[in-house]
C-alpha cells in the first residue's frame, strides 16, 4: 500500500491550486467574530457559574432553571427539545433540582402522562439572581452602543439561530415583541 504524504505539494501539482484556495478560504473565515462570540460566552456564564459552584450546580443546571423559569408549566419533553441533551443528562439535573426544591414537577390536567415544571420561590430567586448578574453585563455592553444598537445585536443574535427549529420555545421568542421585557 502505498503512503500518501499530504505535506509535499510538489508531489501533486493540482495541490498548490487546492492550498491557495484553502488558504483563501480561511481568510474569509470571520475569525474576529468566532473569537469574540467565544469570549463573550465565557464571560457571559462565567458570572453565573461562580454562584452556581456554591450550590453545587453547573451550567445544565442554569439552563433548566432558566427555561423553566421563563416558561411555567414547560413540559419535559419539550425541555428536552430547548436544551438538546439526553434524558439522562436531563435526569440528573432535573432529580437534583427537584429534590433540593428549585423546582417542582405536576401532572398535566388534560393528560395524566405529561409532566409539567415550575420553579418554586426558591428557583425564582436563583434565577434572578443569576439573570441578574448576566443583565448587568448586558447592560454595560449595551451603553457603549447605544439605542440603535441594541436592535441591531438582537437582530444579529435571532439570525444566528437557525430557524427551521420547531423548537416551542423559539417559537415564542421569535414572536415576541422586541421591545425591553
Amino acid at each position: 500500500m502505498t503512503d500518501i504524504n499530504f505535506s509535499n505539494p510538489a508531489a501533486n501539482p493540482d495541490s498548490r491550486g487546492s492550498e491557495a484556495r484553502a488558504a483563501a478560504q480561511r481568510a474569509d473565515l470571520r475569525w474576529d467574530i468566532i473569537e469574540l462570540l467565544f469570549f463573550a460566552y465565557r464571560d457571559f456564564v462565567g458570572d453565573p457559574d461562580q454562584e452556581l459552584e456554591a450550590f453545587g450546580f453547573g451550567r445544565a443546571h442554569h439552563r433548566v432553571l432558566h427555561f423553566v423559569y421563563r416558561y411555567p408549566g414547560l413540559k419535559v419533553a419539550d425541555l428536552l427539545d430547548v436544551l438538546r441533551i439526553t434524558k439522562q443528562s436531563l435526569g440528573r439535573v432535573l432529580k437534583q433540582l427537584l429534590d433540593e426544591g428549585y423546582i417542582v414537577q405536576k401532572t398535566g390536567n388534560n393528560d395524566r402522562r405529561q409532566r409539567l415544571l415550575y420553579a418554586t420561590a426558591k428557583g425564582e430567586a436563583l434565577v434572578d439572581r443569576l439573570a441578574g448578574l448576566q443583565t448587568t453585563r448586558i447592560n454595560r455592553a449595551l451603553e457603549e452602543i447605544g439605542p440603535a444598537g441594541t436592535e441591531t445585536v438582537r437582530r444579529f443574535l435571532r439570525a444566528m439561530i437557525d430557524r427551521d427549529d420547531p423548537d416551542k420555545v423559539l417559537e415564542t421568542i421569535f414572536k415576541a415583541p422586541t421591545a425591553k421585557e
